[in-house]
């Protein structure tokens, strides 16, 4: 089996794209305040760094990086676990996922980040018939015939 050699550029490209996973998931977790899409933004952030271990460790030509990376998957899942479990109490307790409702649990002597009027109210559950969406037919519905159906042509 040849070896290929992992060169300057290659680790470049490595670099680049795993600093735009993490400068997204960077931008996603500050600008956002749902809870979903800010975790994950974190585990955007935790795929570049991953990236960027792996094109290290193989620019240097040892398991070290691709060893780390499993480290950092073993944790993302962790987190991904915890995180679920965490939204859905949180969405039980208040029917939003909106990080601005959560002021109130903070330590005491802290000031809010978000100011009280800019909150987001929890949406309120309208009654009434539920709708869910309708897809359409494709082709043509088949013909069944009386020996398929299992019923006895007499």
């Amino acid at each position: 089996m040849a070896e290929t050699i992992f060169t300057m550029s290659d680790l470049t490209s490595y670099l680049a794209i795993g600093a735009a996973l993490f400068g997204l998931g960077a931008i996603g977790f500050l600008s956002r305040r749902n809870l979903i899409v800010m975790f994950l933004s974190a585990e955007l952030m935790l795929q570049g760094v991953g990236l960027s271990l792996v094109g290290f460790g193989r620019f240097h030509g040892n398991w070290n990086g691709q060893i780390m990376t499993i480290f950092i998957l073993t944790i993302a899942a962790c987190e991904a676990a915890i995180s679920l479990a965490l939204v859905v109490q949180l969405f039980n307790r208040a029917k939003s996922l909106d990080v601005s409702i959560w002021q109130s649990i903070r330590e005491p002597g802290l000031s809010a980040l978000i100011e009280p009027e800019t909150e987001a109210e929890p949406l309120l559950a309208e009654p009434g018939p539920e709708s869910y969406p309708h897809l359409t037919p494709a082709g043509i519905e088949p013909e069944i015939s009386l020996v398929a159906s299992g019923q006895r042509a007499d």
